[in-house]
């Protein structure tokens, strides 16, 4: 231990001559490279004309205030309307048929055997069914028919609105129902519907035929007749 103690100091003598050493030995730091001057900034691009403003000219129609009010609406309207009633009057004569029907059932039930009152059942049933599913029909029909209808009259109308906006060289059209103020002088539906009834004062509905329902087998759950041992071996 005393040896190692007298012989530290020598070590660190040593140690810091050594690190003196390497730093006088070391090459001197190559000065400092300026740094390049800024290029000067890029001229300006010219900027590109601007496009002359267009001048806005606006149109507003009242689309549904001619689907109301036009001659070819009100025809459209009057004409669906015979065919529905026309329609509830074929109904209605069926359900009192069906009715009276199913009141007899009532009162064959002490008459009739199970077997012959259950086929009647089933057939009566069936009878409510088909009502059903010409109700389905003819509704469908009539929303065809009037569809349709009011197709054409928007078709004859859209051109109309064109002409007019190439008339006074508008180029937006909006619906009176889209907006809440505007200056009236806007508003050219009166001038529509004056052309729209000039040219088409007159318009019959296509009706589309109902969708008879399909004469359909034995309700579901009814077996067929079984043929005997004594058939089969004719």
């Amino acid at each position: 231990m005393l040896t190692l103690f007298f012989r530290l100091p020598l070590l660190l003598a040593l140690w810091c001559g050594f690190a003196d050493f390497a730093v006088a030995q070391a090459p001197p730091a190559a000065p400092a490279t300026p740094a390049p001057a800024p290029a000067p900034p890029a001229a300006p691009l010219p900027a590109a004309p601007l496009p002359p403003a267009q001048n806005l000219s606006v149109m507003v129609v009242d689309v549904q205030s001619l689907l109301q009010n036009s001659k070819a609406a009100k025809m459209v309207r009057g004409q669906i309307e015979q065919k529905r009633n026309e329609y509830s009057q074929e109904i209605s004569r069926t359900e009192e048929a069906l009715r009276a029907e199913r009141d007899a059932l009532q009162r064959q039930q002490t008459s009739l055997a199970p077997e012959a009152l259950n086929k009647k059942g089933r057939e009566f049933q069936q009878k409510v069914n088909n009502l059903d599913l010409d109700v389905q029909s003819k509704r469908q029909a009539l929303e065809k028919s009037n569809s349709d209808a009011l197709s054409k009259i928007q078709a004859a109308m859209l051109r109309i609105i064109a002409d007019i906006a190439k008339q006074r060289k508008a180029n937006l059209v909006l619906q009176r129902t889209d907006l809440v103020l505007f200056d009236r002088s806007f508003d050219v539906t009166d001038e529509v519907l004056q052309k729209l009834d000039q040219e088409l004062p007159v318009l019959n509905v296509n009706f589309v035929a109902p969708v008879p329902p399909a004469a359909s087998a034995e309700p579901a759950g009814t077996a067929p007749p079984a043929t005997t041992a004594k058939a089969k071996r004719r």
